[in-house]
């Protein structure tokens, strides 16, 4: 027996795609977005929606595994390291004392991904909450050269940053969800 799914896409006018362009979120029919800032928030919801795309339709067992040994990467331990670091991210701009972690230290966010509901609906629920008080935050900052917080980091390196880091774990769960059930695609 092989338990190493057949490779799929749900795409018929472009197989290594996710999905056919027109069914698509994450295609607009216009031209893409004017000035800087307004390119880098595009650039970031896209790859907060391809994070979203790689978890659907999956339960929190196929959420929850682990990709290979040793490593305790999953894709629910990626939407739970991303809400760890909107809060991080969030900690540089706002002053003051720094938000609590939500997982707990070192790699809590991987290693306490367990296959529970419960456990997927608080990651979820973390997760757009995070992402949008850190959004809120910046909003505040629509000057990409200030530099913020008591890091002086700037504007841009922060959205720079944010996009790095999606982008990043987008590429991880690209392979993650292909393990699970085959599924390939950006």
């Amino acid at each position: 027996m092989n338990d190493v799914p057949e490779r799929w896409s749900q795409a018929s006018i472009y197989p290594d795609m996710w999905a056919d362009p027109a069914a698509d979120p994450r295609n607009s029919d216009g031209v893409s977005p004017d000035g800087e800032l307004a390119t880098l928030q595009d650039y970031l919801s896209s790859y907060r929606l391809t994070l979203l795309m790689k978890c659907e339709g999956l339960g929190p067992e196929q959420l929850a595994r682990r990709s290979v040994p040793p490593s305790t990467m999953s894709l629910l331990g990626l939407v739970r390291h991303l809400a760890e670091a909107e809060r991080d991210w969030r900690n540089w701009i706002v002053p003051g004392e720094p938000a609590q972690k939500m997982y707990g230290e070192g790699d809590a966010d991987f290693d306490q991904a367990v296959g529970e509901q419960a456990t997927v609906d608080r990651a979820f629920s973390d997760l757009a909450r995070e992402q949008a008080a850190t959004d809120l935050a910046l909003a505040e900052h629509p000057d990409l050269a200030d530099r913020i917080g008591d890091r002086g980091i700037a504007v841009r390196e922060l959205w720079i940053h944010r996009i790095e880091e999606y982008a990043r774990h987008c590429g991880h769960a690209d392979l993650l969800r292909e393990c699970i059930d085959g599924r390939v695609g950006q």
